[in-house]
């Protein structure tokens, strides 16, 4: 089942996508009170809508914690010229960062001139789990989406610490939807891209990631609880711009698609709103 978020009359709705439209549910709240709740509702009384005519919200709003891992790919460690990881190298997006499908991501020249692109399978749980057995990990699952964990790498590299570069406002696209754990029985056998106006950049498959999504799961809940509608952005593979010869960073007007098999597609463009 894909469940998406979107605006449509100034109303925030969550509904199923099915055959280009979206059926909204018999549900009043968010898709968080939903993951929250563990409901199953069905379709209203509401009409489909048409997939081009609504604005889409992030796949999650708010949800308590976004947890980033970094250097989880060989590759993306290789092309760093970083050392593989003994444990996943942790550390958070502020929710204030997200990003709904075809929204703007926007930064200011004054504050970063190296905003860079990170194609991520993103985790969203289902519940509430400590200390979780590798075994049980994705029982914890209410499904996958996509991601862009949009990096400021000025920022990032300069600081010594990664919160700042990778939690600016718009900086953590996420969606368009979320496809519930029953149709991903294996999140570690998908083909995940990232597109800059068309041109392939990013190219791999989740195999490829150190640490697997499920003892991702039950490595970080022996450390602190996980939650319902909490996410997890499961890191990126080789081809991010700032480790290319020479680097490419993003530019005002580009457009950016992060594709993963059995999932979809989170398009968004880019602009700068302070002095070019």
């Amino acid at each position: 089942m894909k469940i998406a978020q979107v605006f449509y009359e100034n109303r925030l709705i969550v509904g199923e996508v099915k055959e280009k439209k979206i059926i909204p549910l018999a549900w009043d709240g968010t898709l968080m009170d939903l993951i929250r709740t563990d409901e199953t509702p069905g379709p209203g009384d509401k009409d489909p809508l048409a997939l081009d005519g609504v604005r889409w919200a992030p796949a999650v709003s708010n949800p308590g914690k976004i947890i980033a891992i970094g250097l989880n790919y060989q590759d993306h460690a290789e092309e760093s010229k970083g050392k593989i990881p003994d444990f996943p190298l942790v550390f958070a997006k502020f929710p204030s960062s997200l990003l709904g499908h075809r929204e703007v991501i926007t930064w200011d020249e004054e504050v970063t001139r190296k905003v860079d692109f990170e194609a991520e399978l993103a985790v969203v749980l289902g519940k509430e789990v400590r200390n979780c057995p590798e075994a049980d990990a994705l029982d914890a699952v209410f499904g996958y989406t996509c991601a862009n964990d949009v990096s400021a790498r000025d920022l990032q590299f300069g600081d010594g610490q990664w919160v700042r570069g990778k939690s600016l406002d718009t900086f953590c696209p996420l969606g368009p939807w979320i496809v519930t754990r029953d149709e991903i029985p294996n999140p570690q056998d998908l083909g995940i891209r990232c597109r800059v106006n068309g041109q392939l950049m990013q190219d791999s498959w989740t195999n490829r990631m150190i640490f697997p999504v499920a003892r991702l799961i039950s490595l970080l809940s022996h450390h602190f609880t996980l939650f319902p509608g909490d996410i997890i952005l499961s890191g990126t593979p080789a081809g991010v711009g700032t480790f290319r010869e020479p680097s490419i960073y993003l530019r005002d007007g580009d457009e950016v698609i992060v594709e993963i098999d059995g999932i979809g597609r989170l398009a968004n463009t880019c602009r700068i709103v302070g002095p070019h």
